[in-house]
This record gives structure tokens, C-alpha cells and sequence, in this order.
């Protein structure tokens, strides 16, 4: 079977939607690729391919289609190399891996030379590789130039071009412009130096901001549009050229015109260069901000660690430390990579891996994550996952990946986009015709004016951007607020969600039993009770009885020896503690041994009913208390319910429990549908009936919720979940609590609202404007659009779209986690039960 390859490749020169189709297509059309998918948000194309086709070759496409993947060259420094053999080895390594197009190692200064695809890979990635082969490898200094440096350089050059464009056009503007609005300009221009000078002044200015800051628009658009092709490049290109060999014409051979047509148009084609710059710059500015949810989280990561090696501490960068090392950890530090506890007590900040603001308790044995800050305590921790394997590292991961999703709703976009530019050149040409045979004199004049504006103000800029910013800065904020989307159209399908199904255990419950009451008859202390049945049931492992023994030593209650334990199966246990006879167990046990129940009797049973599995306590022949063991709700599961109905959706609860408990729990949080007494296996046909209600989410955390988070619409695992879970879901949350799938719809919700606003600015823009450039007001009220006005509208277009989609950089989370409340186990817990 042909290996099948994914990568994601940094595209250059793309403008607008008419690019991004052109490039899919491009891509698409190799033999061996089988999915393309472009985004002009962060300008990459993630490609899927096998045999036939391989990097080098789709370099190749990309470059002749006019749009070449971005590429870079690095240096590494290895060490342990000692013959050619070792050489070979290396180089032969990296050839192999993703992204890579050329490797040179070079054994005399040890170092590698290899030249990537950029977003494919990273120096880092690299140096792992030579590193995992036996051969430590390091990025040499200076030599790693990342993609938002890069991005940052784009900007900044794109600024100066467009500062000098814009001194040059100005003399231009005011020259010509000046002299149309107030006649004292224009006629102290022609008394002064004449208007021939002035128009050669125009045309020496102009020239110079059409080929030199604007020649980027020509050396684009004119071989794009030679190719069947055009782009929005060469929309611009072709409206300055117009208005600029008009006015060449104009100034050196006027006698080729009609006569009275003789104007020159140079300030609009100045002009029009300035504003497209001058709105790509804003757009890059604006593109730079989308990623910066990206940032936040490499910028997470820690710089270097205190690293225990051949009996001593020494700070390495992160880069260096491998999984097994020793890792000390000293109050307020940040935490290098994942690991897990060896040595010390501590609180841990995990808000920015999971947004929830709680800190967590850290001991011996404890799990940590990389990139959390660590509170007052020291730790010492052993290294489990590094680099690409750690927690944060997946998290970006995931993040680019939904990032560079495209949603169901682009779809449309692309329909539309790849007919769009033909077709805005085809109404350029008849607005031209129809002014040279219907307008009025000069007819020539207003015909170039109509043809240029409509050129111009048609560029999908918008079009393009609407969705992939959006989902870019979307995806981005929800990352920051631990809810991960692994599939970006789960973005769009959860907005569409009518029912949300939960699995119990483990989702809506903690996952393990507590003692959630503790009645005791009169007469008997609570504490006393809880410390003579804990020291019976420490002798057994059953979930029940771990759940009383871990109450009681949260008391901090003194165990107490046990003698002659018996356990009577079907019943529950009997045995002499401290000289007394103490039972434990169920109803039937007491009454086997003939003890009176009394008022405790109505006590278990409304604990029943409440869904809790009621137990019984005897000392030397009186029943001394009621003990009631749960699954306990999550302390935030109630507000979670709540904010579901408030969001419309319909919730569902999936439960192995008897009907009667699930019931009871149902009731208690006010779940609308209940499927209960369902096995593991039986869950995916549970979900198929749910589904006739509408879309369908489903929430679950263990290996046995994988085929029905695979089945529902989206499926969504919650972060104390199983790796088995969580591959299959299409929604990851890296809180165990029920609040970030509120804030995951939440979320999809504010995300495909702000995506359909940028839609209607940009279709409505071009629906409405081009009409008015082509000069459809000019009969009734005189007015027709200047070439200038439409270059300025055309770039507020896309900034417009962009800053839209900023705006989902403050959405704030619906739902915190909250702190856990404490247990207490005394009647004060349940008064109502209590009497």
C-alpha cells in the first residue's frame, strides 16, 4: 500500500479567494495529491499525497503556477560524528524527513546544512531527528529565523513601500486634483510652468511609483492574466495601466485623441498603487495579530531548566533535555516539560494550559505539564514527555491544524471566487463599450473612468479573508480558553448542534464514589461511627469501601486495629473493632441479623431515591448510622446543564445505571432525555436514535465512549480523558469540567456569526459597488465613482473583514471551573435527611 503523506506548506504571493481556488486547483491536479486545502488567513496550503507525487514536485507546481512555497536554510551543529559512515547516516535521515528538500553534512566543521519547506517543519524538529539517531544536534546561533520574523520583515518593508509611494503621489494629487478644485491652483500651474510641465512632472512621479514601490502588481498580475489566470493583481494592473498609458497618450501625443479627450488620469493611477499598499499593509498588520494566539502559546514555553546530571544541578536550555531526566523546580519557576512528581508538595498554575484559574495540588506521583507555573512549594519531577511530545507542543499542533481548517461554509466562498475575477473583467469590458457608445462627451474620458473603478473596487481581497480570520482567531482564543478543536469543520457542525448527549461517569460525576452523607442514630458520634467502619473497610478494595476509607482520612480520623473480619457475600461485613461488634452493609444484612432499622429505615430510602447507594452501620446489636456512597455531580455540572438550556440545545444523559438512579440524577440537574442501563458496546446505537432529534454532540472521556465520539456529528473529550478519547473526538477540553464544552459552543457560536458578518460585508460590497463604478447613478443624479475612491474602498474592504475578526480576541469564557467544595461527612450536610 502507497505510503500516504500530509504536509503543510507556506505559499507565497497569494492576494485573494481567486488565489487561494487557483492554488487548490494547482495542487489538486497532480497526480498522487489527494486533498488540497489553502487558507489566505495564514498563507499555507496543507497538502495530502502519496506515490506518485512528493514535495520537490509540488515546489515545482507551486512555483510555476506563480505562487512558490516559502522556503529556508539552516545550519545545525552535530556532534558524535566520526567517519563518512556517520555522514551518510545523517544526511540520509534528514533527506527522509518531512518537509526537507536538500541535506549537507559536512563532516570537517560538523555541522548540516538543510533547506526546508517552511511550515512543513522547523530547525527544531531537525535537530530532534539528528539528535533521536544517536547524533545531538542544535540549531547554530543566529541561524533560526522563524515565520513570524519573517511576517514582522514583510510588514515592515510593505510600510516603507507604501511611505514612498505615497510622498511620490502626493505632488501628483495635489497637482492635478488641486487644480480641478480650486481654479486659483490651476491657474497659477499654467502661468507659473505651464501645464505641459506640470504633466511631465506627473508623468516622471508617477512612473517612478508604478515601477518601483507598484511593479509587485505588475510582475504578478500580467503573467497571471497571460496565463487564462487573472488574480487581484492583475485587476490592479490592468486599471493603472489603463489610466497610465491614457495619460502617457495624453501628454506626448494628444493628437491621437478625440478631440477634448486629452486628460490626464496619472494622479489615479498613482493614487490607486498608494491605497492597495497602503491596505495590504494594514492587512498584514491585522494577519499578524490573528496568530497571536499561536504566539502566546510558544511563548509559553519555558527557556531552560535546572537539570540534575552526574550528581549536580545544572541549567540546560529545554532544547537538551531528554525524557528521564531530573528536573528540580523552585518556587514561582516555570515547568520545563511534562513529567510526573518525584519529590516535593506544591500548587501548581494550570490556567494556561486548561483556562481554568483553580490551582492544582502537586505531590509524589502527581502528573505536571510543561510551560504551568509552579506556586510556592519545590518540586522535583522526572521528565516523561520532550519537545514535540509534550502537552503544549500537541496543543499548538492542534491549534495550527484548526487554524487551517476550511469550514462547509468556504464552500460557497470558492464557487463564487472562482468564477469572480473573469467575470468582474468581462463587466470592466462591456462598462467600457457601453460609455464609448452611450455616454456623452468625452465619452472616451468617462468610459476609462468606469473600466478602471470597476477593476479596481471588484477585488475579493474580502471575500477571501472572511472566513480563514475568523476561524483563525476563532480557534485561537478558544485554545487560550482550553477548549481545542482537533477538526476545524467541528467549528461550524457544533453551531449546528441540537442535542447534546452526555456520558455519566466520569463526565457529568467525578468519575469514583464518595461518601456524600453519614446519619447517625442518637446516641452515636459521626466521627467515631466513620473511624470504626473505615478501619473495616480498609481491609476490602471495592470502590465503595476506598470511598469511606479516603473520608475519614480527610478527617484525619486514627485507624484502629480490626479483628476477626468476615465478609459476607451478598450482605457486606462483620468484624470486632476495639472490642465492639461492628456490621456493615446493606438493609437485608440488618435485617438477617434482626436489627431494628428505626427512622434510619426512611432515611435510606430517601437517599435512594436521590440516586446514592445507602449502607447500614451496627454496633454490638443497634444501628448506629446511614451511610450513603455516590458518584458525586462535578461541582460545576448544575451551571453547565443550565447554560446548555439557555443556548436551546436539548441535553441527553447516557448512563449504564438502572433507570430508577438515572432518573433520580436527571431530576436532580434537570437533563431533558434519559437512555439508561446501556452497555459500553451499546452507546453508538443510543446516539443513532438521539440523532432523529437534530445534529448531535456527544461527551464522553473513556476508551469506551471512542466509537460514539466517532459517531456523533462532533464528539467531545473531556481532558481527563483517555488518549483513545481524545483522538477520536473532534473537540478536545483540557479541563475535566463541563464548563468548556459551554464555552465550546459558545465559542463556534460567536465564531460562525462573525464569519457570516464578514461574508455579507464583502459579497455586499462587491454586489453593490460594482454597479455604482460602472456608473449605474450617473443618469439620474450625475454622480460617477473616481478610480481614487474605489482603491480606498476596496482596502477598508479587507480591513474592515479583519478587524471584524479581531473582535473574537475578547470573547470572554461563559463558564469558570470552581473550586470543590469540601466534604463533610455529618448531618449537618443533609439536615432534611437528618430528621
Amino acid at each position: 500500500m502507497t505510503e500516504k503523506n500530509n504536509v503543510t506548506l507556506s505559499v507565497e504571493g497569494m492576494t485573494c479567494a481567486s488565489c487561494v481556488g487557483r492554488v487548490e486547483k494547482t495542487l489538486t491536479a497532480v497526480p498522487g495529491v489527494l486533498t488540497a486545502e489553502v487558507n489566505l488567513a495564514n498563507e499555507t496550503a496543507r497538502v495530502s499525497f502519496a506515490a506518485p507525487a512528493n514535495l520537490p514536485g509540488l515546489m515545482d507546481t507551486l512555483s510555476e503556477a506563480g505562487y512558490p512555497a516559502s522556503t529556508n536554510e539552516v545550519t545545525l551543529e552535530v556532534e558524535n560524528m566520526t567517519c563518512a559512515s556517520c555522514v551518510g547516516r545523517v544526511e540520509r535521515k534528514l533527506m527522509a524527513s518531512t518537509g526537507v528538500i536538500d541535506a549537507q553534512v559536512n563532516l570537517a566543521t560538523e555541522t548540516a546544512t538543510v533547506r526546508y519547506a517552511i511550515g512543513a517543519t522547523t530547525p527544531a524538529d531537525l535537530a530532534r531527528i539528528s539528535t533521536e539517531l544517536g547524533y545531538p544536534a542544535k540549531v547554530k546561533a543566529g541561524e533560526d529565523r522563524d515565520k513570524q520574523d519573517r511576517k514582522a520583515a514583510e510588514t515592515a518593508h510593505l510600510g516603507r513601500l507604501t511611505l514612498i509611494a505615497a510622498v511620490l503621489a502626493l505632488p501628483v494629487f495635489l497637482i492635478e486634483m488641486g487644480g480641478h478644485v480650486v481654479p486659483a491652483i490651476h491657474m497659477w500651474i499654467e502661468n507659473s510652468f505651464g501645464l505641459q510641465n506640470s504633466r511631465i512632472l506627473q508623468f516622471v512621479l508617477t512612473t517612478v511609483v508604478l515601477f518601483g514601490p507598484g511593479l509587485r502588481f505588475y510582475t504578478k498580475g500580467f503573467p497571471q492574466l497571460l496565463k487564462g489566470a487573472p488574480d487581484m493583481n492583475s485587476l490592479v494592473a490592468l486599471g493603472t495601466s489603463a489610466a497610465y498609458v491614457f495619460s502617457l497618450v495624453s501628454t506626448f501625443t494628444p493628437g491621437l485623441l478625440p478631440p477634448g479627450t486629452d486628460n490626464v488620469y496619472y494622479e489615479a493611477a498613482a493614487v490607486i498603487v498608494v491605497l492597495i499598499l497602503l491596505g495590504r499593509f494594514l492587512e498584514a498588520r491585522a494577519k499578524g495579530r490573528t496568530g497571536d494566539a499561536i504566539r502566546k502559546l510558544v511563548g509559553l514555553q519555558a527557556k531552560a531548566a535546572r537539570v540534575e546530571r552526574d550528581g549536580e544541578v545544572v541549567e540546560l536550555p529545554i532544547e537538551d533535555i531528554v525524557v528521564g531526566d531530573l528536573i528540580h523546580v523552585r518556587p514561582g519557576e516555570k515547568i520545563a516539560v511534562d513529567g510526573t512528581v518525584s519529590s516535593g508538595r506544591s500548587y501548581v498554575d494550570e490556567s494556561m494550559i486548561t483556562g481554568e484559574p483553580v490551582p492544582v495540588e502537586k505531590s509524589t506521583g502527581s502528573e505536571i505539564v510543561g510551560a504551568t507555573v509552579n506556586g510556592t512549594g519545590a518540586l522535583t519531577f522526572r521528565a516523561t514527555k520532550v519537545g514535540s511530545d509534550t502537552m503544549l507542543a500537541q496543543i499548538i499542533k492542534m491549534v495550527e491544524e484548526a487554524q487551517g481548517a476550511k469550514l462547509p461554509i468556504q464552500g460557497l466562498v470558492d464557487r463564487i471566487t472562482s468564477w469572480f475575477v473573469p467575470a468582474v473583467m468581462v463587466i470592466a469590458t462591456l462598462t467600457v463599450l457601453a460609455w464609448l457608445f452611450f455616454g456623452p462627451d468625452p465619452a472616451l474620458s468617462f468610459a476609462l473612468i468606469a473600466g478602471v473603478a470597476v477593476l479596481i473596487i471588484a477585488c475579493p481581497c474580502a471575500m477571501g479573508l472572511a472566513t480563514p480570520t475568523s476561524i483563525m482567531v476563532g480557534t485561537g482564543r478558544a485554545a487560550e480558553m482550553g477548549v481545542l478543536f482537533r477538526k476545524g469543520d467541528a467549528l461550524q457542525m457544533l453551531q449546528e448542534t441540537r442535542v447534546v448527549a452526555l456520558d455519566k461517569t466520569g463526565t457529568l460525576t467525578q468519575g469514583r464514589p464518595e461518601l456524600t452523607d453519614l446519619i447517625v442514630a442518637d446516641g452515636f458520634d459521626g466521627d467515631e461511627v466513620l473511624r470504626l467502619v473505615a478501619a473495616i473497610e480498609a481491609q476490602s478494595e471495592h470502590p465503595i469501601a476506598e470511598a469511606i476509607t479516603r473520608a475519614a482520612a480527610q478527617k484525619g480520623l486514627k485507624g484502629a486495629v480490626v479483628e476477626a473480619f468476615t465478609s459476607i457475600t451478598g450482605y457486606g461485613v462483620e468484624a470486632t473493632v476495639e472490642g465492639h461488634r461492628i456490621l456493615v452493609g446493606a438493609d437485608r444484612l440488618m435485617k438477617r441479623e434482626g436489627i431494628d432499622l428505626r427512622a434510619l429505615a426512611q432515611t435510606g430510602e430517601a437517599l435512594g431515591r436521590k440516586g446514592r447507594t445507602p449502607l447500614y452501620a451496627a454496633i454490638d446489636g443497634q444501628i448506629a448510622a446511614t451511610i450513603a456512597v455516590t458518584d458525586p455531580i462535578k461541582a460545576t455540572t448544575p451551571a453547565a446543564i443550565a447554560a446548555f438550556h439557555d443556548l436551546g440545545l436539548s441535553v441527553a444523559m447516557i448512563t449504564g445505571d438502572n433507570q430508577g438512579t438515572a432518573n433520580a440524577i436527571a431530576a436532580e440537574l434537570g437533563i431533558d432525555i434519559v437512555v439508561a442501563e446501556v452497555l459500553p458496546e451499546g452507546k453508538v446505537a443510543a446516539l443513532e436514535d438521539l440523532r432523529t432529534r437534530g445534529k448531535l454532540a456527544f461527551v464522553g472521556d473513556g476508551i469506551n465512549d471512542a466509537p460514539a465520539l466517532a459517531t456523533a456529528d462532533v464528539g467531545i473529550a473531556i481532558g481527563t480523558g483517555t488518549d483513545v478519547a481524545i483522538e477520536a473526538a473532534d473537540v478536545v477540553l483540557m479541563s475535566g469540567e463541563l464548563t468548556g464544552v459551554v464555552n465550546a459552543f459558545d465559542i463556534s457560536t460567536r465564531t460562525m456569526r462573525n464569519i457570516r458578518q464578514n461574508l455579507f460585508w464583502a459579497f455586499a460590497y462587491n454586489t453593490l459597488l460594482i454597479p455604482v463604478a460602472a456608473g449605474v447613478l450617473y443618469p439620474a443624479f450625475g454622480l460617477l465613482l473616481s478610480p481614487v475612491l474605489a482603491a480606498g474602498a476596496m482596502a477598508l474592504s479587507s480591513v474592515f473583514v479583519l478587524t471584524n475578526a479581531l473582535r473574537l480576541r475578547w470573547v470572554k469564557p461563559v463558564l469558570f471551573e470552581k473550586a470543590p467544595v469540601p466534604m463533610q461527612g455529618d448531618n449537618t450536610l443533609n439536615p432534611a435527611l437528618a430528621e
